[in-house]
Order: structure tokens, then sequence, then C-alpha cells
């Protein structure tokens, strides 16, 4: 494996190790407000009052505007998205956990990434679908019922 290779999947990581603290943030925000939908605006609010500042001291230009006019129309959707995802975490992570509620997330996102990459959907490059990235995507969704197991109506052998 490539040095970059193995930078860009550790940023990944540190990336991906903060979602369960928003997660749990972002549910506590909304039980304060007194409702998940005022738990999401404040947090949506707050990653817009973050990023003003960081523009600016990147002096990152105006956008573009006349550039939406030929723009696909689904460029739209990740601010749809940010949303579901903020109300499902402020509602689901309570109840799931940290961990069981990361888990399926990881599950969902795994799966709709390899529909994703199997027809280069999103503006993405395509990458077919292989034995091998199938087998990753099952041995999470494996690890996402191993998890679970108790939360799912199982009875636990060991130490019972």
């Amino acid at each position: 494996m490539q040095t970059n290779a193995l930078l860009l999947i550790l940023a990944a990581i540190a990336v991906g190790a903060v979602v369960p603290f928003q997660a749990g943030a972002n549910a506590a925000l909304g039980r304060a407000l007194g409702h998940p939908l005022w738990g999401t605006l404040v947090s949506l609010c707050v990653s817009f009052a973050c990023i003003l500042p960081i523009m600016a001291l990147a002096k990152v230009g105006a956008p573009t505007l006349s550039n939406l006019a030929q723009a696909p129309r689904w460029i739209w959707i990740g601010g749809i998205v940010g949303v579901a995802y903020i109300t499902g975490a402020l509602m689901l992570a309570p109840k799931l956990g940290a961990a069981g509620f990361i888990m399926a997330v990881i599950a969902g996102q795994m799966l709709a990434s390899i529909i994703i990459d199997q027809w280069g959907l999103v503006g993405l490059p395509r990458k077919p679908v292989s034995l091998f990235r199938l087998a990753g995507v099952g041995l999470i969704f494996l690890g996402l019922i191993v998890m679970q197991f108790q939360a799912l109506g199982a009875k636990p052998t060991i130490g019972s």
C-alpha cells in the first residue's frame, strides 16, 4: 500500500471517529431544545457559523453561481441528506447506543456505496462490484448483526 493511500485512509478514520460524538451531542442538543428538529436546525447553524471563518482564512472566492444552471439537479441532495442524517442520529443514537447506531449507519453507507460505485452514480467514477467488495460489505452486515445480537432478541449463552 502506498504511503499516500495509507495517509488518506488514516485521515478518513480520524474523520469517522468524530461522528459518534456528533450523534451523541446532537441528541443531547435536541433534548435540551425540546425537539429533534430544533437540534438539527441549531447543529446546521453551528456548522454554518464554523465554516464562514474557515472560508475567510482560506480566502475562498465567491461561488460561481452561473454554473448552477448547467449542473445536474441531484447536486442538492447533500443538504437534504445532511438533515436526514442529523435528525436520524438525534433520534436513533440514544436508542441504539453510539456503537449500534454507527455500525448500522456504516452498513447502510456501504450498501449504498457499492450501488453508487457499480453504476458511477452522483458523478463518481464507476467501480464494478467484485466478489471481494461484496464479501467486505457482507462482513460489515455480519458485524452489525453480531453487535446487535441481543437487541435483535437473541439470548446470550456465554456467562448466563
